[in-house]
């Protein structure tokens, strides 16, 4: 009897086949096979008047794809759907089953992680498809196309936006909001007393018993003249203490650590992840280095646990063997499976570096040492702290003395521990002790910092809005849009972003805000566990929807392009600035029939004369607007740099001097000047 096994990916069907042997066919849907229409009342494909009945069709360029299908399912006496773990690859099996006309002989397998146990593992426990996932799943997708669509439109008509959504324009809200509080924010001045001795600092904390707060040097001189620098040493506290490691990566943790350790952005760790996850060529095998990548768990299972433990008491010493660490669970928790780990601790991130690219090895190798850590011991520390008195006003030092490191062992890389050791006080036996000076310092109170792309995750994550899947999409979208740029690594709103926001927040803000965006996805995890009727929270949201956006498209006033005071020399109406995906340019008024666009005239800069060619390095602008240098005989010559040449080269390998970070390096191999 032939065995036919969907998933989604081309990548894993070659690995899964092997695992299963002779009597199964693997084969892939390379994704969704089918989407909602973009026909009926407002283009959204779903019957708004009949409870709101999707109108499902191909996907464009899928009818290939699905008629191979059809024959593979014919040709087969079994199906086994094994799409993705989560709620997405539910509904892709649901849509597998009703296009491909499967009747009742098949089975719904799901695999955390590709490797030859859990495959046969699923394969030999076996569900039916879940109805309310894909209910769920479905709620989702009808609520963001009529998001979408009707307010994409909206936008597009009287604002130039590109796009709207669901839970994107509530991101660019929080956005928008934090550049709105930095710009309004008032500086606030205060002052610090710092004593500084030869081997540590103290800092003025208190004065006769309560907290002291200095706002000007006024107030500052007036302390310094009351101090001297004799200081009596008023008590000594040591105290053991211990830090324990973060549990298992999930989804969110993932991506903001990525970004944070490894400069990647989150759609990039989510594109490698996947890569990971499916399957990897390790000469002796194709097999999957790490469990499902969209998880909000950070569970792991017991089989992991006792296999690492054992890694850890071989490698380490039993002294290092740790407890299982589990995060906080919160009410959005859906904890379908485990956490993001490696299949096996066995496969070290240095055993699997050749058979890995460079980027690919910098996630799997963070993955590795966070869930290792994860099973370690707790590192070991004494603290200390000193009180020391002077005429009244109190001065604190703290230090610390790492005893045991533990889980650093391994994670000290990502999570500095850095010792600060006090001198024994004991040794003063006049119970007095001498400070070289004693110095004030000006400071001012500064605004919450813009969002980079790892707190802004953070901040979505506990606010309940969005889930591990739709992150760094998020995201991508609102960066694509031009709603925001990326300077110095911080999301910035542009112009067209804090329209938009606005707009939408004239009109919509009782829906387009994080209350009702988390409360909605509270009712998507209801659906989802037969709690809640989808039909019913479609109806609540349309009724309130729906009202709000006939009168923005009546009573929003529309936006009206600049005019630049030149004509287009196609057509001769009026140039005007438009703002698109990299910025503002000029354009004919006169679009969609007129295509006229200006070309802005550059002025490059050279620096030197290109070391590889007769041309001149220059410098140049991405089309983010992002400065780069490179040749200006491009592209026969390709030579270009991020950082910018200093006109000399390299001693050891002539290739040109950069400025990186306040050092002169070289652009090719490790010369510091």
């Amino acid at each position: 009897m032939k065995k036919l096994v969907i998933v989604e990916s081309p990548s894993k069907s070659k690995t899964i086949e092997k695992y299963l042997g002779n009597d199964y066919k693997v084969v892939s849907s390379k994704g969704h096979i089918r989407d909602l229409a973009t026909t009926g009342k407002f283009g959204l494909g779903v019957d708004v008047e009949n409870d709101f009945a999707p109108n499902y069709v191909p996907i464009k360029g899928k009818s290939k794809d699905i008629n191979a299908l059809k024959k593979d399912v014919k040709n087969s006496d079994f199906v086994y759907l094994a799409t993705d773990p989560d709620r997405e690859g539910e509904a892709i099996s649901w849509h597998l089953k009703d296009t491909l006309d499967i009747n009742d002989n098949y089975s719904r397998v799901v695999f955390n992680e590709i490797t030859k146990d859990v495959v046969l593992d699923a394969i030999n426990n076996p569900r039916k498809i879940d109805d309310n996932l894909v209910k769920s799943q479905e709620t989702r997708r009808i609520l963001d196309r009529i998001i979408g669509f009707r307010l994409s439109k909206l936008m597009q008509s009287k604002t130039g936006g590109k796009s709207a959504g669901r839970v994107q324009s509530v991101a660019l809200k929080l956005i928008v909001d934090r550049e709105r509080e930095i710009e309004s924010f008032i500086p606030v001045e205060y002052w610090t007393i710092t004593a500084d001795f030869k081997d540590f600092v103290a800092n003025l904390e208190k004065y006769h018993g309560k907290k002291i707060e200095i706002s000007s040097e006024v107030e500052a001189n007036e302390i310094l003249n009351k101090l001297s620098n004799a200081f009596k040493i008023d008590s000594v506290n040591n105290t053991d203490s211990e830090h324990k490691a973060k549990p298992v990566f999930k989804t969110s943790t993932m991506q903001r650590m990525a970004a944070n350790k490894i400069n990647f952005a989150p759609s990039k760790t989510m594109r490698i992840a996947q890569k990971l996850y499916e399957g990897i060529d390790i000469g002796s095998e194709t097999v999957g280095l790490i469990t499902y990548m969209r998880t909000d768990s950070e569970r792991v299972s017991n089989t992991f646990v006792a296999e690492t433990y054992e890694y850890i008491k071989k490698k380490y010493g039993s002294e290092y063997i740790g407890s299982v660490k589990v995060g906080k669970k919160d009410k959005n928790m859906q904890d379908a499976h485990e956490g993001i780990r490696p299949t096996s601790i066995k496969r070290t991130p240095e055993s699997l570096k050749k058979y890995l690219s460079a980027d690919e090895y910098k996630l799997y190798n963070l993955i590795y040492i966070r869930a290792l850590a994860s099973l370690m011991a707790n590192a070991k520390l004494i603290l200390t702290s000193v009180l020391l008195e002077n005429n009244g006003y109190l001065f604190k030092a703290n230090g610390s003395v790492l005893k045991f490191d533990g889980y650093l062992k391994i994670y000290h890389e990502f999570e500095d521990q850095k010792d600060t050791i006090l001198p024994d006080f004991a040794n003063y036996k006049s119970n007095t002790i001498i400070a070289n000076d004693i110095l004030k310092e000006q400071h001012f109170t500064k605004p919450l910092p813009r969002y980079r792309e790892d707190s802004l995750i953070k901040e979505m994550e506990s606010l309940g809005i969005g889930r591990p899947s739709t992150y760094a999409t998020i995201i991508s979208t609102i960066k694509d849009r031009g709603y925001v740029t990326l300077e110095d690594k911080k999301l910035i709103p542009t112009s067209i972003g804090i329209e938009t926001t606005d707009k939408l927040q004239e009109f919509f803000s009782n829906i387009v805000n994080v209350e009702y965006t988390s409360a909605m996805e509270t009712d998507l995890d209801k659906i989802a566990e037969d709690k809640q009727d989808n039909i019913k929270v479609l109806k609540e949201f349309y009724n309130k929807f729906e009202p709000c956006v006939e009168e923005a498209f009546t009573k929003m006033e529309k936006k009206e392009a600049e005019k630049t005071g030149e004509i287009c020399p196609e057509c001769g109406n009026d140039l005007v600035i438009r703002r698109g995906r990299y910025g503002e340019f000029v354009a004919c008024s006169n679009y969609p029939e007129c295509k006229y666009i200006k070309k802005e005239e550059q002025e490059h800069k050279e620096i030197i004369n290109c070391p590889n060619c007769e041309g001149k390095i220059i410098e140049k602008k991405t089309r983010k607007g992002k400065i780069f240098y490179g040749c200006s005989n491009y592209p026969k010559c390709k030579t270009a740099l991020w950082y910018k040449p200093t006109g000399e080269l390299c001693p050891e390998c002539k290739n040109m001097l950069i400025e990186k970070k306040d050092k002169i390096v070289c652009s090719n191999c490790e010369y510091e000047k």
